[in-house]
């Protein structure tokens, strides 16, 4: 018999990756769609992050993507 008493113990949250998916699968879609306009992409980005800094989440349609662009 010991004196110690038991450890909390609790379970790891395991990433499922799902974000970084969505972030990575966002950004192939804005190459793409900045691939077919022939212009200044910094202007596509600052709407980027006028829509991440209102605390709108990325789009995950290309159609919405596209609108996000401005395009």
């Amino acid at each position: 018999m010991s004196n110690q008493r038991a450890g909390k113990t609790h379970r790891a949250a395991m990433s499922d990756g799902l974000g970084e998916m969505k972030m990575r699968n966002f950004f192939r879609d804005c190459k793409e769609i900045l691939e077919s306009v022939d212009e200044d992409a910094s202007f596509y980005f600052e709407q980027i992050m006028d829509e991440l800094n209102a605390g709108k989440s990325l789009p995950t349609e290309k159609r919405e993507v596209a609108r996000l662009l401005g395009v």
